[in-house]
């Protein structure tokens, strides 16, 4: 079965994001962009909710978010509880996102990670599953709130 990737952004990684797509249909992936497609300035919580409500329709099984530093993008992604997005800037930090954190989404700034790193942290997250044992009790408190 191919892996359906959605990926979205704000304007300041869209050069990024379009590298990304091209490179992502070569390896086999179906990818959907979710925009923006235009270089107007566009705010990039619409965008990050716009790829959480994706994933969790069932649209994709795995979300790429782009912005600037990638901090602003993970955090409107984390708002939606099905969804955990992990902040990433090197290939290990993308494999422990799967490995211990489940996560379904990586973040990434397009001003601080340039196009290889970029794509290696993609592999690493693409092809690592969920450890699961004594990380799964982990996750599953990440879905509830805790006081």
């Amino acid at each position: 079965m191919t892996l359906r990737i959605a990926i979205a952004s704000d304007h300041a990684a869209l050069e990024l994001k379009a590298a990304l797509v091209a490179w992502l249909g070569t390896q086999g992936y179906s990818v959907e962009d979710l925009g923006p497609h235009g270089t107007d300035s566009v705010d990039y919580p619409d965008y990050g909710f716009a790829l959480a409500e994706h994933l969790a329709g069932g649209g994709a099984d795995y979300g790429i978010a782009l912005c600037g530093s990638g901090i602003g993008i993970s955090i409107a992604v984390n708002r939606h509880p099905a969804c955990r997005c992990a902040l990433v800037s090197e290939p290990l930090s993308a494999r422990l996102a799967r490995d211990h954190n489940d996560a379904n989404v990586i973040a990434m700034g397009a001003r601080l990670t340039g196009l290889d790193m970029a794509k290696a942290c993609i592999e690493a997250f693409l092809a690592q599953d969920f450890g699961g044992d004594r990380h799964a009790r982990r996750v599953e408190k990440l879905g509830r709130v805790l006081g």
